[in-house]
């Protein structure tokens, strides 16, 4: 009998390529492979990777070379955007047996040898991104992760993107927009709600663009997917241009849509937003932004913010402080510009069309958004004290001091709620993968809303 086949995964950056993860893995274990332990040498190692930044990038590397050393018997394969757009770097590691692009991860087990024996040499197969046309399934398996609370899985519905904006390599990465069918995405939902998740998180690179090219929309999606019988649905994020007023109605409007919208903003000056090749302007921001709090109770809205992209003078950041200021957002996720090769905005450095922001300005910009941002989720916490909201409970844990740990869990609208409880393996027993109303009384310095189960 031959030896049964170990394999592990490691995934880097979004949402999106922990769906994608997921089916990879799931391929394998239909295979005859099963997940290695936690202190196992799998004999199958798979790095997916994440290019949106440099910081990426150079997480990329960090992670693959700690990878080699920890497995240096394991055949490495690193696949996801990274490896589509400097396949050729990646390759130049040693220890790295197999390098696959974005159209040949999906059929990751056509390129791995039978034995799994380690290279002297990486592979490399990596197609043109103008090539990619296939829809590569993600959704996430149930118990994979080599436990059995399924709490919140994601489903990819949508991927690729032809907007081209000037600091972006996404296109270059992912390659044009494509949709799953509607029938197919409601399946998939049908399917993980029968494994017992409690949560459905919709992901893609642009999935307000979701159906376009296939006669349908996002809106009729949410629609057919308010049918599924499970508790939540949640939408990862969504351009603001494409947060149109009828999905803003069909959400209000469903009993399992959650009110939560991640809306990138990236600037709050119309100038650097043209600069960006962005598709909208902040007066086309704040409309929708207002129309969706207005519209559905409790809505929170999460915004990305880059400062210091080039170009950016203080008037600019000015002027986006400003406008972010007057907006109900809940938060914000703060990033600085991460110049990146092959775009729009390369370019017009590398021609001295426009100058960089030095780092120390950028700092500045960045702490000054973030205290805007401390400032805007205390607020929109504070509104919640004293009031017993549904949580969903995860496998997620704070240490609140040295003696009591809280089991972490969110709010439909995404507060992330701690209770206090005398073990993890009690949370296990009671909390986790289980929706509870619990009361909501003090916000503590990590933003975790402290909470507590009545008649517990």
């Amino acid at each position: 009998m031959s030896k049964e086949k170990k394999i592990a995964i490691t995934t880097l950056g979004c949402k999106l390529n922990y769906a994608e993860s997921s089916a990879i893995v799931n391929s394998f274990l239909k295979k005859g492979f099963r997940p290695a332990d936690k202190n196992e040498e799998a004999d199958l190692v798979i790095i997916h990777t994440c290019s949106v930044t440099n910081n990426a990038n150079q997480k990329c590397r960090q992670t693959i070379r700690k990878v080699i050393k920890e497995s240096p018997n394991s055949y490495v394969a690193v696949v996801g955007c990274y490896a589509q757009l400097e396949p050729e770097k990646l390759a130049s590691i040693e220890g790295v047996d197999l390098v696959l692009g974005t159209k040949e991860k999906f059929n990751l087990g056509e390129y791995i040898p039978e034995h799994l024996e380690k290279k002297t040499s990486s592979e490399v197969f990596v197609s043109n991104i103008e090539d990619v046309d296939a829809f590569g399934i993600g959704h996430s398996i149930a118990g994979q992760n080599g436990h059995d609370f399924r709490t919140r899985a994601f489903l990819k519905i949508q991927d690729g993107c032809d907007y081209c904006c000037a600091f972006c390599t996404i296109p270059k990465a992912r390659g044009k927009r494509r949709s799953q069918s509607l029938k197919e995405t409601i399946f998939q939902a049908e399917q993980l709600t029968q494994s017992g998740f409690r949560e459905i998180v919709l992901t893609g690179v642009n999935i307000g663009e979701y159906g376009s090219e296939i006669g349908t929309s996002l809106r009729d999606l949410v629609a057919e997917l308010s049918k599924v019988a499970v508790p939540r649905i949640r939408i990862s994020s969504i351009e603001p241009n494409l947060l149109h007023s009828d999905l803003i109605t069909e959400i209000a409007k469903s009993s399992n849509v959650v009110p939560h919208f991640h809306v990138p903003l990236q600037s709050g000056s119309d100038t650097i937003l043209k600069h960006m090749k962005r598709r909208y302007n902040t007066s086309t921001y704040r409309k929708r932004i207002l129309e969706a709090v207005n519209t559905i109770p409790d809505c929170s809205i999460g915004a990305d913010v880059i400062v210091g992209y080039p170009g950016e003078e203080e008037r600019h950041f000015d002027e986006a402080l400003d406008f972010i200021e007057t907006l109900p957002i809940s938060y914000l996720h703060v990033f600085s510009f991460s110049r990146r090769p092959n775009t729009l905005i390369d370019d017009l450095i590398r021609s001295k069309q426009v100058r960089e922001v030095p780092h120390d300005i950028k700092k500045q910009r960045s702490k000054r958004l973030q205290e805007l941002s401390d400032y805007k989720k205390t607020a929109f916490l504070k509104k919640y004290m004293g009031q017993t909201l549904d949580v969903l409970f995860e496998e997620n844990y704070s240490r609140n001091n040295e003696q009591d740990w809280l089991c972490l869990g969110h709010t439909a609208n995404y507060i992330t709620v701690g209770v206090k409880i005398p073990s993890k393996n009690w949370a296990k027993e009671n909390f986790i993968g289980k929706i509870k109303p619990v009361k909501l009384n003090a916000i503590n310095q990590q933003f975790i809303v402290e909470a507590e189960i009545p008649n517990l």
